[in-house]
């Protein structure tokens, strides 16, 4: 530790630390513009200039390190002089458009030009100006004269998102920070490089000029999308949520948000939401009350218990569903004698499931994340599924750690890896085996210690902080049971923690609460496959897209009587006999447990919009309706209480007594079904401006190695036809040569691919 005096106080730091750390630590502000906590020291602002005692002129605190006994001066004459000369210098080119500029009064800028420049220009020449330019639609770079240079977002595509897309040319008054030969800003995180600016150069798009900072209302909720379980801050203004930003929770997000929590809000205010219940009569659709809605649900349900027995209703409710909207529609399918409930609608393994009352998780804490040394991820698109476990990852490789994957490896994760296995879906099993056999005698199957294998055997082995983690493919594989037994195996010798990526923002929590089968109820693949129900009800998801199987799942729904859709938009208009409009996780209060089993409750932000309702609320009516006991909760307060009862960390649980099996290399291409990042589910599907960046508007492809590129004899611009299980889709080919041979990646959770089979089936390949 170096202890120096700041301001007459004496303050010890770390060795190597700045002038800038030790007055943090000492609660003292110093202005800046470039520093930032986060992000590497340029000290290009020079707004931090500081009195060192000794030193022949003020030096920037944020790059002048610390040394035993140094005396610095934060407010003395020298120093703010010197502040007061860079923010005049600062001023003379920055435009005088404070009164519409979107960061008026919420701007570092016009914040420290109170406190330190002049009521009065000197100088009198004219401005320069940089013109616009369009990167895209979420970030606005219309008024890039504002621009002070600080680089900030260079620094944060470089360091955090991993992906340079910003930089600076040219060089003296004639700098600007623009994209490379007029593309994209494309990043999944690009939208935090709004919150870094410190100006008003870099603003929101979809937000632009559409209401004042202070006009907004803030009110802290918790992201509903993948199982970081980021915490935000929602922004409101006449009842209408105008705005998202980061509430900054070192332990889970950091002072970062991915692009679909920060911009999904779009979709509640569109014209995709559902305002009112609807039942289907003679084929068309009917606008009823609350009353007529529900009493129809209850009836239909009663009927069809009593005339095809329990057994004949099922339930599935999508993991971004709450803890009380899940819990509750457990309770009904069980109070009505019928154990037919899933959440895991695009697993294809059910075996693979924790003890009842258990869950499988991240098997370590997210901040840890950062602080690994080595890493093993197994059957996952990191970046596109968890982009903030995608950016800790990144962070740690920065720092060194080793980033080793087993998959198709068709996608760049923007951080430098270890050795990479590449196989196709049906030999990830082979794949991990290999690594075991490099491990050492006892594996549990039988491997070739390959070149790779042993890279990442060796390399596990060497690691002091190491994880074994599982991604949403492993997850949903169908060989989930035989990966996972694997992992833990891998894990336990080389001494690593192993754990899942869980999918979305209330894996955990769904399993908690039992919303999967406790005996012998239907499972969702079950559910949507050969079984024909009666009876369906649906939360929060659409089968047509969320399914692992979408073509089986459109003739269950078919021949089901009776189908209740739950959902805060217009899905299901083609299958469902009533839609039910509840609340998004901005207009209702509830809890999520995220990867790492934190419970996170939040409240509403704004009121239900038109006849919109709570889920919770609507589901502890029906519960009423059917006449069963225990719906009788006042808050969802009090449903958390019963769903979750007290302490449940002792619940979580990854261990497994599966005996892992190879599987036959399957005949024909293999699919690979990776699911795009703005279609998980409906809040990204109806947010216009996601659907219109690079990854939401990039048309479906067939993905194709070039082995089966060349076999087809395709050229670019070629279409396919893709025919799988009775159904068919066409599709613009792309040779993607990172993709293991005899595997087409077509994407999930589209329309477009909508009418073909499983995720991880086999496919017929033409040329169109």
């Amino acid at each position: 530790m170096v202890e120096i005096e700041l301001d007459g106080q004496k303050v010890s730091v770390q060795e190597g630390s700045m002038v800038m750390h030790a007055a943090e630590k000492a609660g003292t502000y110093i202005p800046h513009f470039c520093y930032h906590k986060k992000l590497s020291i340029a000290a290009n602002c020079r707004m931090c200039l500081v009195d060192v005692e000794k030193a022949p002129k003020p030096m920037p605190a944020c790059a002048t390190p610390v040394t035993q006994g140094m005396i610095v001066r934060t407010k003395s004459d020298k120093a703010i002089k010197a502040q007061q000369g860079v923010m005049e210098f600062l001023l003379i080119n920055h435009p005088l458009d404070c009164p519409i500029c979107d960061q008026g009064g919420e701007c570092q800028l016009q914040d420290l030009a109170v406190g330190y420049g002049a009521s009065k220009s000197r100088y009198t020449e004219e401005k320069r100006v940089v013109f616009h330019k369009n990167v895209g639609p979420l970030i606005s770079m219309e008024e890039m004269s504002r621009c002070i240079h600080c680089t900030r977002c260079v620094r944060f595509g470089q360091e955090i998102a991993g992906v340079m897309e910003l930089g600076m040319a040219h060089r003296g008054e004639h700098s600007e920070i623009q994209t490379f030969v007029g593309r994209t800003v494309d990043s999944e995180l690009s939208g935090n490089m709004i919150d870094l600016c410190p100006v008003g150069a870099l603003t929101s798009k979809p937000f632009r000029y559409s209401a004042r900072t202070w006009e907004l209302s803030r009110r802290k909720s918790v992201s509903p999308h993948d199982s970081t379980g980021a915490n935000l801050i929602v922004q409101v203004k006449g009842n209408q949520v105008m705005r998202v930003v980061p509430l900054e929770n070192e332990a889970v997000n950091e002072c970062w948000i991915a692009d679909r929590d920060r911009f999904s809000y779009e979709a509640l205010n569109s014209d995709a939401r559902l305002t009112a219940p609807m039942i289907k009569q003679g084929g068309a659709w009917k606008q009823v009350d609350w009353t007529t809605a529900l009493e129809y649900v209850a009836n239909g349900l009663k009927s069809i218990a009593h005339d095809h027995g329990p057994a004949a209703i099922g339930a599935l409710g999508s993991a971004h569903s709450t803890v009380e909207e899940l819990h509750l529609l457990t309770q009904i399918v069980r109070g009505l004698g019928s154990d037919n409930i899933d959440h895991r609608l695009r697993h294809s393994d059910f075996g693979n499931a924790a003890p009842a009352g258990q869950a499988r998780w991240l098997g370590a804490s997210i901040a840890s994340l950062s602080e690994l040394d080595r890493a093993l991820v197994i059957g996952s698109s990191l970046r596109k599924d968890h982009p903030l476990f995608a950016a800790r990852l990144r962070a740690a490789a920065r720092r060194g750690a080793v980033v080793h994957r087993v998959g198709v490896n068709h996608d760049d994760w923007l951080m430098p890896l270890g050795a990479s296995l590449s196989a196709a879906p049906s030999g990830w099993v082979q794949a991990l085996a290999d690594v075991a056999a490099a491990i050492g005698p006892g594996a549990p199957l039988a491997g070739t210690a390959t070149d790779a294998a042993k890279a990442i055997a060796e390399s596990l082995v060497a690691g002091r902080a190491k994880a074994v983690l599982l991604g949403n493919a492993a997850a949903e594989h169908p060989q989930a049971s035989s990966l996972l037994a694997l992992a833990q195996w891998i894990a336990q010798q080389t001494g690593a923690s192993i754990g899942y990526l869980t999918a979305a923002a209330n894996t955990v929590g769904a399993q908690l609460v039992k919303a999967q089968p406790q005996g012998d109820g239907l499972n969702a693949g079950q559910m949507l496959g050969g079984t024909s129900l009666k009876a369906l009800l649906l939360l929060n998801a659409d089968p047509l897209l969320d399914a692992a199987n979408p073509a089986a799942a459109a003739k269950a729904l078919g021949a089901a009587e009776m189908v209740v859709v739950m959902s805060p938009f217009k899905s299901g208009v083609e299958y469902a006999d009533v839609l039910l409009p509840i609340a998004p996780f901005t207009e209702t209060s509830g809890s999520f447990v995220n990867a790492e089993g934190r419970l996170q409750s939040f409240v509403g932000v704004a009121r239900p919009l038109l006849e919109t309702r709570p889920g919770w609320k609507l589901l502890r009516v029906l519960g009423n309706l059917l006449g069963l006991p225990g719906f009788d909760q006042d808050s969802s307060e009090q449903v958390r209480e019963q769903a979750l009862g007290g302490e449940f960390t002792g619940r979580l649980s990854n261990a497994t007594t599966a005996v892992p099996q190879m599987a036959a290399r399957a005949e024909g291409v293999e699919r690979f079904a990776n699911l795009p990042i703005y279609a998980t589910d409906a809040l990204v599907r109806n947010s216009t401006p996601l659907q219109l960046t690079a990854d939401g508007r990039e048309a479906p492809v067939v993905g194709l190695p070039t082995g089966l590129w060349q076999q087809l004899g395709l050229s670019a611009g070629d279409q396919v036809r893709i025919v799988q299980d009775g159904g068919a889709a066409q599709l613009p080919a792309r040779l993607e040569a990172g993709l293991p041979d005899g595997v087409a990646r077509v994407p999930a959770g589209l329309p477009q691919t909508a009418a073909l089979g499983a995720a991880f089936g086999t496919l017929t390949l033409s040329k169109v």
